[in-house]
C-alpha cells in the first residue's frame, strides 16, 4: 500500500511541476476562446485532485478477479498505443487531421479486435466526422495536411 501511496505523490509532484511549467504559457495568436493554456491546466488539475484522493485513500487498490493481468499481452497492446499516439503526433502536420487519424485509427481498431471492414468504416467515418466538428461547429481549425487540394 506505501508503494501505491508513493507513486500517486510522485506523479502529483509531476502534475505540480507541469502545472508550473504551463501556468506562463502565452500563444502569439489564440484559435480559441479560452486560449491554449486552459486545456493543459484543466487535465493536470482533474490528474492532481484523482492522484491526492489516490494518495489519502485509506484502503489499498487489490486487483479484483475480472480485471485483466498485466501480461505481456497487455504490455504490447500498451506499447503499441503509446507508439500510435506517438505517430498522430508525429504527422499532425504533414498529413492532416484526418490522414493521420486514419492511420492511426485503423492499427488501433484492429489491435483490439476490430474487422477490417468494419475498422475502416467507423475511423473513416470519424475522422471525417471530428474534423468536421472541430472545424465547422466548435470553430478550432485542423491542419488539412495532403487533403488541403479539396479545401475551397
Amino acid at each position: 500500500m506505501i508503494l501505491q501511496r508513493l507513486f500517486a505523490l510522485v506523479l502529483l509532484a509531476v502534475c505540480a511541476v507541469l502545472a508550473i511549467m504551463a501556468w506562463p504559457y502565452q500563444a502569439a495568436f489564440s484559435y480559441e476562446p479560452v486560449g491554449p493554456r486552459a486545456y493543459p491546466l484543466l487535465m493536470l488539475g482533474l490528474m492532481g485532485l484523482g492522484l491526492l484522493y489516490l494518495a489519502i485513500r485509506p484502503t489499498p487498490i487489490v486487483r479484483k478477479d475480472d480485471e485483466p493481468e498485466l501480461d505481456r499481452a497487455t504490455l504490447f497492446k500498451i506499447a503499441a498505443c503509446v507508439g500510435l499516439l506517438l505517430v498522430f503526433a508525429a504527422t499532425f502536420e504533414p498529413l492532416g487531421f484526418i490522414l493521420s487519424a486514419i492511420l492511426v485509427g485503423l492499427p488501433m481498431a484492429r489491435l483490439y479486435g476490430g474487422r477490417w471492414l468494419h475498422s475502416a468504416m467507423v475511423v473513416v467515418g470519424m475522422s471525417i466526422f471530428l474534423y468536421w466538428l472541430f472545424d465547422r461547429v466548435m470553430d478550432v481549425p485542423l491542419p488539412l495536411g495532403l487533403l488541403s487540394v479539396l479545401e475551397n
